[in-house]
């Protein structure tokens, strides 16, 4: 049963006018959905959701005297899921947006396989679209024009070519 959905092509009306299909989009998503599924049930003003997005994993708890936190499963279906993936992003997303989805931090980006190791800056600059930026400002370095037009023209377009200013944008 379907209760509440989110698509990435309804952030423009939040404030995210492009790089709909990345990362940062995904956890936006995420948390679009998650505020509409609570709201749907009324629990909206009970499960806030993480106030500020830090990377740190965040799971929700059931507050005393209210109704459960609502319960929901990730099904990735035929996605991928590799560390990092999008598919991921809609799930931090969703859980920093309030709902109670079980899930570990292996497959979240900051997450060293070989350390075993989370590291929640990383997640955090993947989350505000901060790797974009890093992108943008490496194919600027290296002149590479013709890239950086097919594959940010929009970006370019609205100005958006520093970490800050793609940051405020998710923000």
């Amino acid at each position: 049963v379907v209760k509440a959905s989110a698509y990435a092509h309804e952030l423009p009306h939040y404030g995210v006018q492009v790089g709909l299909t990345n990362y940062a989009a995904a956890y936006c998503t995420g948390l679009l959905l998650a505020r509409r599924n609570l709201h749907l049930l009324k629990l909206d003003g009970v499960y806030a959701g993480q106030e500020k997005p830090d990377g740190k994993d965040y799971c929700v708890e059931t507050v005393e005297g209210k109704p459960a936190s609502f319960r929901c499963c990730l099904d990735v279906g035929l996605a991928r899921t590799s560390t990092g993936a999008n598919v991921f992003g809609a799930l931090k997303g969703a859980t920093d947006g309030g709902l109670n989805i079980p899930h570990g931090i292996k497959r979240f980006p900051g997450y060293d396989d070989e350390t075993q190791k989370y590291d929640p800056k990383t997640h955090r600059d993947c989350i505000f679209g901060r790797h974009v930026a890093a992108y943008i400002s490496e194919l600027q370095e290296e002149n590479e024009e013709e890239v950086l037009k097919r594959q940010f023209g929009r970006y370019l377009k609205a100005g958006l070519t520093t970490p800050d200013g793609i940051e405020a944008m998710y923000k």
